[in-house]
């Protein structure tokens, strides 16, 4: 921040030396393309493009938090509050991540936890809006079981593993989760099931059938 504002404030100087100079010599008034307000003003635009091609691709991503925590550090001045925040990131269409930020400022904590989880997004095998197989994950005393389910079953989840499956896209899915309700252990259990998630092909290769017979 101070490099740019020191650069603007010596190319304002610069240009207005070099105007007297050049009327005094009767050269004329210097044009804007040397000036300092010109490259700022460039380089403003061009900043503003940048900024507006990242908020068009933060747009097919659906963020939703989880869990948001407050804890409180006794001082000699009194408590000092903290915020944590667990977000889940997916674009429905087969990928999706989870991230944990911490922050002293709500909304801080909430975008380090975005930002987190667009870094570690994985992808979640979707077809016709389930999953391809069975499958259970566990993480630590918790344990998630996602079975596929027919057209038109529905999300039946709660919670954590619910935001999970919307945010990838799958429609319809059955669950369980047994063991601790950690909303974190739940979410970590969730990505161990996606994460040792078969292909569909190596499933249809292993029954004996095609992809179409499989997936339908």
């Amino acid at each position: 921040m101070g490099d740019s504002l020191t650069g603007v404030t010596l190319g304002d100087g610069m240009s207005d030396v070099q105007e007297k100079v050049e009327a005094a010599a009767g050269a004329g008034p210097v044009p804007a393309e040397r000036t300092g307000h010109a490259r700022s003003e460039g380089r403003g635009r061009r900043d503003r493009d940048r900024n507006r091609d990242r908020d068009g691709a933060d747009r097919d991503y659906v963020e939703k938090l989880v869990k948001l925590n407050r804890t409180a550090k006794v001082v000699k001045g009194g408590r000092r509050f903290s915020f944590s925040a667990l977000t889940v990131v997916g674009d429905r269409k087969g990928k999706v991540g989870y991230g944990f930020g911490k922050a002293n400022d709500v909304s801080e904590a909430i975008r380090k936890s975005i930002e987190k989880a667009k870094r570690n997004m994985v992808a979640l095998p979707v077809k016709n809006g389930t999953i391809p197989h069975e499958i259970n994950g566990r993480f630590k005393a918790s344990q998630v079981l996602l079975k596929p389910a027919c057209s038109g079953t529905g999300i039946i989840a709660g919670g954590a593993v619910r935001a999970i499956m919307e945010a990838g896209g799958v429609t319809d899915v059955l669950s369980k989760s047994i063991g601790a309700s950690s909303q974190y252990n739940v979410v970590k259990a969730t990505f161990d099931c996606i994460t040792r998630m078969l292909d569909a092909r190596l499933i249809a290769k292993n029954r004996g059938k095609s992809l179409k017979e499989l997936w339908g």
